[in-house]
């Protein structure tokens, strides 16, 4: 029985993924590899075409070959080092290419490549959530997925397909679905709280801070973290399912509630400022022993795994009596307009996103499967900690993937921080953030 609750749950992933709609955040570092060409000037060599707005014809994806001389360059995150490497070494062993990786986080990849990849520096594949599509769309940054685009629509959920299509374009290569969830330390909090309410009492009989020993943590300041306080009570991004810019509903009374229940967590469970609680911090308490519960993602499972403890995985305690809403994303491969080398950069792409490069993703991060084959491998689906995910994506909602989507960030994140850190009135702070997000807008669209 369990083991068919399992496979249902995984399966319901999958059931839940189509239902959602078109539906990820990490560091950054410098970066360098090819010369700079055009777009419309890359070479695109034995059958394979750079641009184009479809599949390409049947038979091209066996014609595909990489560029003679070809090698890659790979952006992505540290904590997705073990699963590159491992694919750099199979891609190398299969045709040739060398490969190498540099550590940039997925949320600054767009940004950097908006520069790095004119100048020819930039990454031959990238990799980002979904929410970015849109911007790198607009600014000619990302080819479309077209040699694999029939491969790449049937193995993959079919919201993770949309999640990475744009204006009707695949341009993604399907890697991994994921939100959040409430990692807890087993030998300090034996049961995993379900309310915020119980969060609080037990914060009151835990926390420690002369010895840094804290009840729960997440990163307060960053918005993809932090949405489930404005989202649960009513509180959205943009209307119309993400698409509709000109409805923003991030101060509305909903988001409001939710952020007055948000700052009445600085003195009842969390009493520090938000730039001592970022993300390192807060999952280097929680592997040395001294953080109960912490919010992360799948990504965070294997250096989790790596520091002994003894940890289980929950859904977001729920906020003011309802389930907590979080962000979901699709995360992909994306291939570099300006790469020299974009048939290798290709088949790069999708080998390691194919349904084995998934699972070994899965095996060594933690990355639940877009692949829906993949999803419903034994190993995915009798694993306790991914039934967790699951059962937090159920309740999740899609970061929009318009451009628009861009200029959310950093007017919420800084809002946030003055709710949190300054006591600023919630209604005046969110007031403040979306009037910023519109002033954004309203420019970007005068352009």
């Amino acid at each position: 029985m369990k083991k068919w609750s399992a496979l249902l749950l995984v399966t319901a992933l999958a059931a839940t993924l189509t239902a959602c709609g078109s539906k990820s955040n990490e560091t950054a570092q410098n970066a360098g590899a090819n010369n700079a060409q055009s777009p419309a000037d890359n070479g695109s060599n034995d059958g394979a075409a750079n641009s184009g707005t479809g599949s390409a014809d049947a038979g091209a994806a066996d014609d595909v070959k990489p560029e003679a001389g070809a090698s890659l360059l790979i952006w992505e995150s540290k904590e997705e080092r073990p699963f590159v490497e491992q694919m750099i070494k199979e891609f190398k062993d299969k045709y040739g290419v060398d490969v190498r990786m540099e550590e940039v986080g997925a949320a600054d990849q767009v940004g950097k490549l908006t520069t790095d990849g004119p100048a020819g520096i930039g990454a031959d594949v990238v990799v980002f959530p979904h929410d970015n599509l849109g911007k790198a769309v607009a600014a000619g940054l990302v080819l479309p997925n077209d040699v694999f685009a029939d491969q790449a629509t049937a193995d993959n959920s079919e919201n993770a397909v949309q999640a990475v299509t744009y204006d009707g374009v695949l341009y993604g290569y399907p890697r991994s679905v994921e939100t959040y969830a409430m990692f807890y330390n087993k030998k300090l909090i034996d049961k995993a709280p379900t309310t915020f309410d119980e969060v609080k009492a037990f914060a009151k009989t835990f926390n420690d801070p002369k010895n840094n020993k804290y009840a729960f943590m997440w990163d307060i300041g960053n918005f993809y973290f932090s949405y489930p306080f404005l989202a649960t009570t009513g509180g959205y991004v943009y209307g119309k399912n993400g698409q509709d810019k000109a409805d923003i509903g991030l101060n509305n009374d909903g988001a409001v509630k939710g952020a007055q229940y948000f700052a009445s967590l600085k003195k009842d469970v969390l009493p520090l400022k938000s730039g001592d609680v970022n993300y390192d911090i807060k999952k280097g308490l929680f592997t040395g022993g001294t953080l109960a519960m912490n919010i992360d993602g799948p990504w965070a499972i294997g250096d989790i795994k790596k520091s002994g403890i003894d940890f289980g995985v929950a859904p977001i305690p729920s906020i003011d009596g309802q389930s907590s809403v979080s962000f979901s994303g699709v995360k992909a491969w994306y291939v570099n307009a300006y790469s020299k080398y974009p048939n290798a950069a290709r088949l790069f792409a999708e080998y390691a996103s194919s349904k084995e490069a998934q699972l070994a993703d899965f095996k060594l991060t933690g990355a639940i499967p877009a692949n829906k084959e993949a999803t419903n491998d034994p190993a995915v689906a009798n694993d306790d900690t991914i039934k967790a995910f699951i059962e937090q994506f159920k309740n999740s909602q899609p970061m929009p993937s318009i451009p628009e989507m861009g200029n959310v960030w950093t007017p919420i994140g800084a809002a946030l921080s003055d709710i949190w850190n300054a006591g600023k009135d919630p209604k005046a702070a969110l007031d403040n953030a979306v009037k910023q997000i519109q002033d954004a807008n309203a420019a970007a669209g005068s352009k």
